[in-house]
């Protein structure tokens, strides 16, 4: 596994992250535990086939704001993954732009969340919450090319419906609500 940081790609300072050391204190290994969360919590096209059935954890202890911004933290290990997950969380319904926001800038990720959030708003145009949190990041340089994977990687994509013949429909792949 790739020992570089995202910071280290991204050519910033790695620092010290309070957000993946409450993630440590609550037991969860990283990067492995928090995709298998994002997992659990509703991201089923990451589903490996391993995951245990139980939460890791609850969402009383980590909320879905957290894990969002834990696997986009660029003290965190480089992972293409990591970002696809965190894309999927960081969309999830009933986020609080105001939390993730501030999460964000405490955890040093706004360069990263901002980039997410772009997508996210480029592919959702009618979604408010994409404006929301936009308007309440800082404005930041992008990151570097080729690090962030493409903007098509945080989307499904059909390239054919029927009657309509060929159409390209996006939708952003967030966790589903569980049926219970």
């Amino acid at each position: 596994m790739n020992t570089d940081t995202l910071a280290q790609k991204l050519g910033t300072t790695v620092h010290f992250s309070p957000l993946l050391r409450k993630v440590r204190g609550l037991g969860l290994s990283l990067p492995k535990d928090l995709w298998t969360l994002a997992v659990q919590r509703g991201c089923r096209h990451y589903w490996q086939g391993d995951e245990p059935e139980g939460e890791l954890v609850s969402q009383a202890a980590l909320t879905n704001e957290e894990l969002a911004i834990a696997l986009l933290n660029p003290a965190g290990c480089y992972s293409s993954h990591s970002i696809r997950c965190g894309a999927a969380m960081l969309g999830a319904i009933g986020n609080d732009p105001v939390q993730v926001s501030m999460l964000a800038i405490w955890e040093r990720s706004e360069a990263v969340v901002r980039f997410v959030a772009e997508c996210g708003r480029k592919f959702e145009p009618l979604n408010s919450y994409w404006n929301d949190l936009l308007a309440r990041l800082p404005v930041c340089e992008s990151p570097k090319d080729g690090v962030m994977p493409h903007p098509t990687r945080f989307v499904a994509m059909s390239g054919y419906e029927r009657g309509l013949g060929k159409k390209i429909t996006t939708e952003w792949q967030r966790p589903q609500q569980s049926a219970a």
